[in-house]
């Protein structure tokens, strides 16, 4: 990922070219390995690079051959290869950017180009072959990446976009979070909706299309998921996987470690090949990079984090030996959270209890994986959503709304997931890869009948013809639970293990020392009067009340309040408004499981 910067609208653009680097500056810690800018007639793009994939020749802003198209993107094209290949032999590319294929495909789709695209990407383009120019903006289907845009009434015809709200904070009265699946286009002013698939219903909350009667294919389950790890393991630089010990992050490396280990072997395979030609004198040269290609480390490294002898630090370990990864602990306390939490909500832009909450131990093992080099991470998010995964699901009164709740989650997962996994790794310049928000997975699994999808817990829980507990995720569990080749893919321990929200996960003295925190800073008197100076989105506890006055004294104005979105459970469903597992019924310590 990188960050993104873009004017379009403005006389004289020349003018506004130091303004607009400065603004991209503050996007900085997303892409700290180059920084380009284009100046057009009417607009101007500045770029901010980290660099995954076409690593010496991807700078950006990328220009179309005949210079006429300028092209800045945040994320990754998974598909760009077979992209590449179906524009033809007559196109011609100047670097090896996944990017690159944008442009040839706008000239030929126009910006129906948007729904071949398979990856997570936010990007501006620039079309100065027509007059006035054209400015077109979009977002991946499901907003893994991060996109703002902003007007200002200083500047009515300009139309501004970043990757990052504290890059148009100051410029801009009106803000919003640019709605994932959609392109915007000057030529009309408008943002329609490209990703349509057939599950998602209307715009409205918690709008869905027809519920589903599909029986659950475990095995399809288990092959999409597969190839969605595969091909988001598409890098030129080190990678690993986050591993918190439960059943989603447990999965992902564990698929990843089984392709790492077969691309090492083939790269060893290749390496050898073509040592073999070097001694017997080859009639054309080998180049370097032919002998170190896509794994930089051959082994899977693993990374966790939590207070000391937290649940996920255990699990985690656990799973790591299970799979052969090379795995770095770290241990943190709950100090030295409550001292990041005002840097965390400055880079996370939401007073969003949960995702403060689980967002500080994200970005304080960030700050250490980027610290060794690695450059891209695969993490678990957006399964809880896609099967119901959270605890309150068990509460669902029947089919029908447990599955339009799944469909409202995966709506607003660029609210609060994927916002935390973007924001809290790209701090640190960390790319964070997210397999189960797969095109082709969200369709197999969002069209699995909900009944399939339904649990419940204690002396009610049942058990299938094998002994496996029919808790939540079940089907997703099912599918892992035995492998084509006999060789097990994570430990019965780990495979069914109980749901825990990531902020509970690194220890449960977390969420207690923020509120015991809170509880010494805000005083009843201030506590009192949330409402007057807060009468949209009360705080509703202390802790709510100390996270939304350091995003106010970060971000003081109401066009950047307006982009925040909580995340509550589903009061009518008798769940707590606190959005910590443990405040969740049903929530019981551990499953008597045998490895």
């Amino acid at each position: 990922m990188c960050g993104i910067f873009a004017i379009h609208g403005i006389d004289q653009p020349a003018n506004h070219r130091t303004h607009a680097i400065a603004c991209s500056k503050k996007l900085r810690h997303r892409g700290p390995d180059w920084s380009g800018c284009y100046v057009g007639r009417e607009a101007i793009l500045v770029h901010e690079r980290l660099a995954i994939v076409g690593v010496d020749t991807g700078a950006q802003p990328l220009l179309s051959e005949d210079g006429k198209v300028i092209l800045a993107v945040n994320g990754e094209i998974y598909n760009h290869l077979a992209l590449r290949q179906s524009l033809g032999p007559n196109v011609k590319f100047k670097t090896h950017s996944d990017c690159e294929p944008i442009l040839a495909l706008y000239k030929k789709h126009d910006k129906e180009l948007c729904s071949l695209l398979d990856g997570m990407f936010s990007f501006v383009l620039l079309d100065e072959s027509v007059t006035p120019s054209r400015i077109i903006a979009a977002r991946d289907p499901i907003g893994i990446t991060t996109l703002y845009q902003g007007w200002s009434s200083k500047k009515p015809e300009a139309v501004y976009f970043a990757s990052e709200l504290k890059a148009l904070a100051n410029d801009c009265d009106k803000i919003i979070s640019f709605p994932p699946g959609h392109v915007y286009d000057s030529r009309d002013n408008s943002t329609t909706r490209y990703y349509t698939p057939s599950w998602w219903g209307g715009d409205l909350e918690g709008d869905a299309a027809t519920i589903p009667t599909t029986k659950a294919d475990l095995e399809l389950i288990r092959t999409t998921l597969e190839d969605a790890v595969r091909k988001r393991l598409m890098s030129e630089v080190p990678y690993g996987v986050l591993l918190s010990g439960g059943l989603d992050s447990s999965l992902i490396a564990s698929i990843s470690a089984r392709e790492t280990e077969k691309v090492a072997q083939a790269q060893y395979e290749l390496r050898q090949k073509k040592l073999k030609e070097l001694s017997s004198g080859p009639s054309t040269p080998v180049l370097a990079s032919e002998l170190t290609t896509v794994v930089a480390w051959p082994q899977l490294h693993s990374f966790s984090i939590g207070l000391e002898n937290s649940p996920d630090l255990i699990a985690a370990r656990k799973a790591a030996h299970f799979l052969g990864t090379v795995h770095h602990e770290y241990v943190f306390t709950v100090q030295e959270g409550i001292d990041a939490i005002p840097d965390v909500i400055y880079h996370l832009e939401t007073f969003d209890v949960t995702t403060v909450r689980a967002s500080t131990p994200m970005y304080l093992l960030s700050r250490k994986i980027k610290a060794m080099g690695v450059k891209m991470v695969l993490s678990g998010e957006g399964s809880d959503e896609i099967l119901g995964g959270y605890l309150y699901f068990h509460a669902a009164p029947d089919a029908k709304s447990f599955h339009q709740e799944c469909v409202k989650r995966v709506k607003n997962l660029h609210t609060a997931d994927c916002l935390r996994a973007n924001k809290s790794t790209m701090a640190w310049g960390l790319e964070a890869r997210v397999p189960f928000l797969d095109k082709t997975f969200l369709e197999v699994a969002m069209n699995v009948d909900a009944k399939e999808k339904m649990f419940s817990k204690g002396s009610s829980q049942g058990v299938d013809e094998d002994g496996c507990p029919r808790m939540e995720k079940y089907i997703l569990r099912k599918a892992f639970d035995c492998s084509p080749d006999g060789k097990p893919y994570l430990p019965r321990s780990i495979l069914w293990r109980q749901k825990e929200q990531f902020s509970d996960g690194v220890g449960y003295s977390w969420i207690d020392g923020i509120k015991d925190h809170a509880a010494t800073i805000v005083s009843n008197e201030a506590f009192a009067d949330r409402a007057s100076r807060w009468p949209d989105d009360t705080p509703d506890t202390k802790e709510a009340y100390y996270i939304r006055d350091i995003f106010e004294s970060l971000f003081p104005s109401e066009a950047a309040a307006s982009t925040a979105i909580r995340w509550i459970p589903r009061g009518d469903w008798g769940c707590a408004s606190d959005p910590s597992g443990r405040s969740v019924s049903i929530h019981t310590a551990a499953y008597d499981n045998t490895d």
